[in-house]
């Protein structure tokens, strides 16, 4: 295996998580008595770049098609990030009715629904019909297909070109980076701005978020890295900004080479130096990861049997990828976990990959009263824990595992 970049050969682990099954494959009851596939989970250290990295062991128009079940405008914390972003953008650089926004994975109009409403004009991107399908519902024109130097060439023949191009949670997720980010050089205009932002591969070390490694996720990120895969198309970095959401993320600032127009912010040369300092640029700062994933692992089983014993119930909230990277890595199973709510109704009355826990609604768990509720997608840990603080009215306790186990 090489480098998706640099085309080096990789032959440093970062962590292997076994082989699982893909983290967003909810099974319905019939396919629980049918063969799951399952695919390994190795993740790799570019020795060159340092772009760590897994294979494409399951392929993105697998992962990205009609029975995909992630929809963006489930949490409010995140709507109301979006919300934020558009306000800053259009008082950073003016974007108005003469403006093109385009967002690449735009979902199901979660973001691009407010610009609509700041009456600046929007275009989605995204592959799975599902998501898109709401996304027109709301009036945002969207564009069912994956992105890259075919798409971004076809539309910017037909002269659509951004002076906004965006993309949040994306630039991990897919398999061609190089042609991702050479795509958006094509329909990006002369004095365009591109924002990107991703999960900080920074945090994902310092706070042992390994079940953030899942295999719709192909690459992840440090800014040092993405800097050089923009600047190898021609795109340069003029700012960047960390922002909480996912754990801990940077939102990338990008414009064309030749663009003198954007001023370079001090952050830039900054957040290269945060993470030289850190040691990102050796080998030495990713030893070690896997011990650390050992610990939750050991601690998670150890709690999980102990209230098992005890005769006490525990449940999960939240169906999300990195909740099934956490349990399939433990090994958990429904006889330790017994059910996990989620308030999208597209993963609920269906079951987790592997662990075949079952996904139920709210109703459920008010009527269960389990005496813990461990909180699988802990980046949304504040926003759940007030959603939930009724549980607290019979005993009930929130747990999460990441970065170590804690009974909150």
């Amino acid at each position: 295996m090489h480098c998706r970049f640099c085309k080096t050969e990789l032959t440093n682990t970062f962590i292997d998580l076994a082989n699982s099954p893909a983290s967003n494959s909810f099974l319905t009851g019939e396919q629980l008595n049918e063969p799951e596939t399952f695919y390994p989970l190795k993740v790799y250290t570019c020795s060159n770049c340092f772009l760590v990295q897994v294979d494409e062991y399951k392929k993105s128009d697998a992962i990205f098609n009609s029975e995909y079940v992630y929809f963006s405008s489930y949490s409010t914390s995140w709507l109301a990030h979006v919300k934020k972003y558009t306000e800053a953008m259009i008082a950073r650089f003016g974007f108005n009715q003469q403006s093109q926004v385009i967002e690449i994975a735009s979902n199901d109009g979660y973001l691009l629904q407010y610009f609509k409403e700041n009456q600046v004009p929007v275009l989605g991107i995204e592959p799975t019909a599902n998501t898109a399908k709401v996304a027109i519902s709301k009036g945002i024109d969207s564009i069912v297909d994956f992105f890259g130097v075919r798409l971004a060439s076809e539309l910017a023949a037909k002269n659509i070109q951004a002076d906004l191009l965006l993309g949040n949670n994306v630039l991990a997720h897919v398999p061609d980076i190089v042609d991702f980010v050479k795509g958006m050089k094509i329909i990006l205009k002369k004095n365009g701005v591109i924002t990107m932002e991703f999960p900080h591969l920074m945090q994902l070390v310092e706070n042992n978020q390994f079940d953030t490694i899942y295999h719709e996720h192909f690459s992840y990120l440090s800014f040092y890295t993405v800097k050089e895969i923009f600047a190898a198309q021609g795109l340069k970095m003029f700012d960047v900004e960390e922002v909480p959401t996912h754990g801990g993320s940077l939102r990338i600032y990008a414009c064309h080479a030749e663009d003198d127009s954007k001023e370079l912010s001090d952050r830039v040369t900054a957040m290269l130096k945060k993470e030289a300092d850190k040691g990102m640029l050796s080998l030495a700062y990713y030893d070690n990861f896997q011990q650390k994933a050992l610990k939750i692992k050991l601690d998670l089983i150890d709690f999980l049997i102990r209230q098992k014993r005890d005769g006490k119930q525990v449940a999960a909230y939240g169906a999300a990828a990195k909740g099934n990277t956490l349990l399939n890595y433990c090994g958990i199973k429904n006889d330790l976990i017994d059910f996990v709510v989620d308030a999208n109704p597209h993963k609920q009355n269906k079951f987790l990959p592997a662990s075949h826990i079952p996904v139920t609604n709210e109703d459920y768990l008010k009527a269960e009263k389990p005496a813990f509720v461990v909180i699988l997608p802990w980046n949304l840990k504040e926003e759940i824990m007030n959603q939930l603080s009724y549980i607290r009215s019979w005993g009930g306790q929130f747990v999460i595992a990441i970065p170590e186990l804690q009974i909150l």
